[in-house]
């Protein structure tokens, strides 16, 4: 490809932002599927096309100068002014839309997410599908970022002017313990004395417990702060322990439910809310429709197979 110099691109405009915010040319070339090398041509053409230096790329990580920080702001007003151009272009004819950045909580890798891709590929044959998996906080810093176009994520109780959001389904928070415990003579007690297996503080749920624990004024037995569903799990299934998790999170590990088991938290309760959030009138009515499909789907995987299992979970995970 021909790199221009002397004018200003909308990609070179996007390049930029991208570099401003991640800071590094190698991280913006990842999250713009560019090399690092095209990244910093663009940099250099867009600083000639406007005259002045944009990024201090001496330092580490690199800095906006006064001219860059003045530029970003009319910068990320051009790109909101695309996305909005697309929008008005693609509506009626979201089917012809040629890429969808789809960011999922991995919660719903194993049956939510590959069905719900599967329904969109059929009804927008010509769309090429994107997906990040990851933490919800992390989904919704790229979302902010623009490096994704929709998300299905935990609220955060992030709030912005730009955000559309389509609420999901609600769930509680539960407690995860090795078969048989439910069964004592006095669950409770018997959580005291197990250590309690903690979903790492450096996710936005593991904060959420902590923070609701501290408000409880309980202080548990906690040796283990891990950040994978999968090896909390194993952990409880062979007896190491007990955690706190949501139903999505325990349907999530599915290898270890012969071993583990379900009971409500013996404290107060606590519910997380899962959310579609897109930026608002960039893609029509496809959130709309996205948010109405996934309810569908949640339904029938989710919520009606837990309550069969949990019946006492029926008024407690639900489809909003």
């Amino acid at each position: 490809m021909v790199e221009t110099a002397g004018r200003i691109t909308l990609w070179g405009v996007e390049v930029f932002v991208a570099a401003a915010d991640e800071r590094s040319i190698s991280i913006a070339a990842r999250r713009l599927g560019a090399s690092p090398s095209s990244v910093s041509q663009q940099l250099t053409n867009l600083e000639t096309a406007l005259g002045t230096t944009l990024l201090d790329r001496s330092a580490r990580p690199m800095n906006l100068t006064p001219a860059g920080a003045l530029f970003l702001k009319r910068a990320q007003a051009i790109l909101n002014e695309a996305e909005q151009a697309r929008a008005e272009l693609a509506l009626g004819a979201m089917s012809q839309l040629s890429r969808l950045r789809l960011g999922m909580i991995e919660d719903f890798d194993a049956d939510v997410t590959p069905r719900l891709l599967s329904e969109l590929a059929g009804d927008m044959q010509s769309t090429r599908f994107l997906l990040e998996t990851g933490a919800s906080h992390r989904l919704h810093d790229q979302l902010d970022a623009r490096a994704l176009d929709v998300i299905i994520a935990a609220d955060t109780g992030a709030s912005a002017d730009w955000m559309e959001v389509h609420a999901l389904m609600e769930e509680p928070f539960v407690a995860a313990v090795p078969r048989g415990v439910a069964d004592t003579a006095d669950p409770t007690q018997t959580l005291r004395d197990l250590p309690l297996v903690q979903y790492t503080a450096r996710h936005h749920m593991g904060r959420v417990i902590s923070d609701h624990l501290a408000r409880q004024n309980i202080h548990l037995h906690n040796r283990f702060e891990l950040d994978s569903y999968h090896a909390i799990m194993a952990m409880v299934a062979a007896g190491a322990g007990w955690t706190i998790i949501t139903p999505l999170g325990f349907f999530h590990a599915q290898r270890f439910r012969a071993q583990t088991e379900l009971i409500e938290l013996p404290f107060a309760p606590i519910t997380r809310r899962i959310n579609l959030t897109a930026r608002e009138g960039v893609l029509g009515n496809l959130p709309h429709d996205m948010a109405a499909r996934a309810r569908t789907i949640l339904t029938d995987m989710i919520v009606d197979p837990a309550a069969q299992s949990y019946p006492w979970l029926r008024d407690k995970l639900v489809v909003l």
